[in-house]
């Protein structure tokens, strides 16, 4: 596994890994600190309906069924990639373990041979909070692995910003309603 540790805008530092994988597999895996409650973060990543709202490139995101603490959700995103325009549907398996400050995922159909991975939120020694995402990723047969590679890492780190920034705008909008209310 490799690392390459990027600056965000005005966030703590990404980390992030790749793993090339056989048969056009690819392990990926970013992660970053944030001053927030578990519970702020956990809401963001649990707003399976909103997520177009914050998450870039996702075009669509629906709840089909919810049974517990299992969800099935459809998904459809889209990019600009050399000039083409790429779309790709999904239909996911979610498990949510909250105590376990955990949401994993897997592709039960969609247009990947394997999409699979899950969102963790823990404790930081240093204050806050750890939040990070791992996905695996295999390629369907005819969609270029290596050439998208570079793609997949951009988006994972634009993915676990957009939750980071949507999180940190929620818990300021609870303080400030805190604050006024306290005023009042």
């Amino acid at each position: 596994m490799s690392s390459n540790p990027k600056q965000p805008n005005s966030l703590e530092p990404i980390e992030q890994q790749i793993e090339r994988l056989p048969n056009a597999t690819r392990r990926l895996a970013a992660q970053l600190r944030l001053p927030l409650e578990i519970d702020t973060v956990w809401a963001v990543l649990t707003d399976y309906d909103r997520l177009t709202s914050f998450i870039p490139n996702l075009i669509s995101s629906r709840v089909v069924r919810r049974d517990g603490l299992e969800v099935v959700l459809e998904q459809e995103g889209a990019q600009r990639f050399a000039g083409l325009q790429f779309t790709a549907k999904v239909t996911l398996e979610l498990r949510e373990r909250r105590p376990d400050g955990m949401l994993d995922f897997r592709m039960v159909s969609g247009d990947f041979r394997r999409f699979e991975g899950a969102w963790f939120i823990c404790p930081d020694p240093l204050g806050g909070i750890r939040l990070r995402y791992e996905v695996l990723i295999q390629a369907c047969r005819g969609m270029p692995i290596g050439l998208i590679e570079q793609r997949l890492k951009e988006d994972l780190s634009m993915n676990l910003r957009a939750v980071a920034a949507e999180a940190l705008k929620r818990a300021s909008s609870l303080h400030q309603t805190q604050a006024e209310a306290a005023i009042t």
